[in-house]
């Protein structure tokens, strides 16, 4: 799997192979293909705000946001298949961290797996996706919680 992790922000305190290390344990558990690959970018509030605003007309920053690739990703030979990128404000995720009463590893961890799940197919548009997503979020990060407890 190849999964890049890059920040548009300076300076940059958060640990970004972190990322890159929760990004495979998910993409593992859903027993993605190894060819698969991803990005994940952590933006500042006013970039993430401007997208919000062009992709889903919500003139605000919000969270995350993932951008899956087009249906079917088309590959050449042995090229690994792109899942799409996974947008993060840290500076949003830190406000809600505060809110939910949680630190900001918690809070970038969710967003982290969200954003992936949501490049595989999960969403949140009715109640009972909605709860299908959230159940396997607190699964992925109950393991994962216990994985890095170790």
């Amino acid at each position: 799997m190849q999964i890049r992790v890059s920040s548009h922000r300076e300076p940059e305190p958060l640990d970004l192979a972190a990322f890159e290390h929760l990004a495979t344990f998910v993409l593992v558990e859903e027993e993605v293909i190894d060819s698969a690959e991803l990005s994940l970018a952590l933006i500042d509030a006013d970039e993430m705000s401007a997208l919000n605003e062009r992709y889903r007309g919500i003139a605000a920053p919000t969270d995350v946001l993932a951008f899956g690739c087009d249906d079917p990703c088309p590959v050449a030979g042995d090229e690994p298949v792109t899942l799409g990128d996974v947008l993060i404000a840290p500076q949003v995720a830190e406000v809600n961290a505060r809110e939910l009463g949680h630190t900001i590893e918690h809070e970038l961890n969710v967003l982290t797996i969200h954003g992936i799940l949501h490049l595989l197919g999960y969403d949140h548009e009715d109640d009972v996706s909605a709860e299908v997503m959230q159940s396997r979020e607190s699964e992925l990060l109950t393991s994962y919680s216990r994985l890095q407890d170790w």
